[in-house]
């Protein structure tokens, strides 16, 4: 291992020299504080790192750790409930170690390793296994059955698998593979910039019922597709994603709080163990993830938030749940891409976004969909996406809104006119639109 040294300290940019073999997007610990950061920029020997964590009090001469692996992200049983912070530190297992505040360089598991979950197998020894398969199950709450899956790089004949109390880390089933023996665990790693594999996907065909019927009757939006909420401030886009979150007609959510006011995060905090599932009567946080990064936490963070949140939903999409992600909101992701695009002096585009604005945008939303999963069974799944767009003073020709719109097919722009008259939703039906009113009309 090849530790590399600090010649730059820029906000939350670093430059380092000497991390040898290094590669773009990996991650590394910065400092004496260990400080986790990635690899943004590589530019000869100098390498030019996004760190997620406050950078104050580092100086030159100072080391950074590689890891030789990309940021990646725990998928298993206890994601569900569970609030993170943007790079899937677990916030209430910290709070409990550390008191209120999150030590800098903290390292924390993602996922409980002591406790225990019943695995009940839905596979055999002798049965043949491809990747994406699901081999059994566990209940990881009272409303989702967690499917445990084949990784994506075995392919095999099971040897060994039974039903047992384990923790995620015990050995729940052999494979024998052409590469040798494997053993499986009932969690697994994933990069998050990367997208999870699927057979197929297809066009969205099913609505999924918002439970607002303003928007469901003139501005639907389908199991696995898109919709942006652009507005001027305080008219009204975290309650509507609050309310769906609540009513929407999805087995799952994953909630990302990108940037937004930390009151707003305390509000889902404190009313989701409370609020019932109108579906099954249960608590919304038995069927919720909640990733926290508020606007006082790091901007560089923003970014690893929304693409730890669409990973953590794909992964269950992947189980064959319909999944909706409500990202709040996507225009603090931006001006975070502005500060670090000016840190790397890189040419700027419109307003000073970087030209890169708009791909960037598409690489999240993109990741939504209706998928034939990977697996022997075909199951299907779905993974919807709506996105929050704050525009400075409700201009709704900046950078992110129309860089946003080029990926949706659904716009429901509010008003804030309409909002002070306590007009709930306050979807501005001159300017809203639904690319998607032929299927709802087609499946009706």
């Amino acid at each position: 291992m090849s530790n590399g040294t600090i010649i730059k300290v820029s906000g939350p940019l670093v430059v380092a020299r000497g991390l040898i073999k290094t590669c773009i997007y990996d991650m590394v610990r910065v400092g004496r504080y260990k400080l986790f950061g990635e690899v943004v920029e590589i530019r000869g020997d100098e390498y030019f790192i996004q760190v997620y964590e406050e950078t104050e009090g580092l100086c030159p001469g100072e080391p950074v750790y590689p890891t030789y692996a990309a940021f990646s992200v725990e998928l298993g049983p206890g994601l569900i409930g569970a609030i993170f912070d943007g790079i899937q530190r677990p916030m209430d297992a910290i709070n409990r170690l550390h008191g209120d505040f999150i030590v800098r360089g903290i390292e924390q598991p993602p996922l409980d390793r002591t406790k225990k979950w019943h695995f009940i197998p839905l596979k055999w020894i002798g049965d043949e296994v491809v990747p994406g398969d699901v081999i059994g199950y566990v209940q990881e709450s009272k409303i989702i059955r967690h499917k445990i899956m084949v990784p994506f790089d075995v392919k095999g004949k099971l040897l060994a698998i039974e039903e047992k109390e384990c923790t995620i880390e015990e050995i729940i089933a052999k494979v024998v593979t052409s590469a040798g023996l494997r053993e499986l665990t009932m969690f697994q790693r994933c990069p998050v910039r990367t997208p999870r594999m699927v057979q197929k996907k297809q066009n969205t065909n099913i609505p999924l019922v918002t439970g607002q019927r303003s928007i469901d009757m003139f501005f639907p939006v389908t199991k696995g597709g898109v919709a942006c909420i652009p507005g001027p401030f305080g008219s009204g886009k975290t309650v509507i994603q609050h309310q769906l979150s609540r009513w929407a007609d999805a087995d799952i959510i994953v909630y990302v709080g990108c940037g937004e006011r930390g009151n707003e995060m305390t509000e889902v905090l404190v009313d989701f163990p409370v609020l019932k599932d109108p579906k099954t009567g249960e608590p919304l946080m038995e069927r919720t993830v909640l990733i926290a990064n508020t606007s006082n936490m790091p901007v560089a963070a923003r970014e690893a938030s929304v693409f730890t949140g669409i990973t953590i939903a794909e992964y269950y999409r992947d189980m064959g749940y319909s999944v909706a992600l409500m990202a709040d909101s996507t225009s603090r992701w931006g001006e975070a891409m502005r500060e670090m695009s000016s840190r790397l002096e890189e040419m700027p585009g419109e307003e000073g976004f970087p030209t890169y604005l708009g791909s960037r945008l598409a690489s999240f939303y993109e990741r939504a969909g209706n998928v034939i999963c990977s697996g022997s069974d075909e199951r299907r799944g779905s993974l919807s996406v709506i996105g929050a767009v704050s525009p400075p003073g409700g201009d709704l020709s900046e950078p992110v809104t129309q860089a946003t719109l080029r990926v949706v097919k659904a716009f429901w722009g509010l008003d804030d006119g309409l909002a002070s008259q306590r007009h709930f939703p306050a979807i501005n039906w001159l300017n809203s639109y639904s690319l998607y009113q032929d299927v709802v009309d087609n499946y009706s």
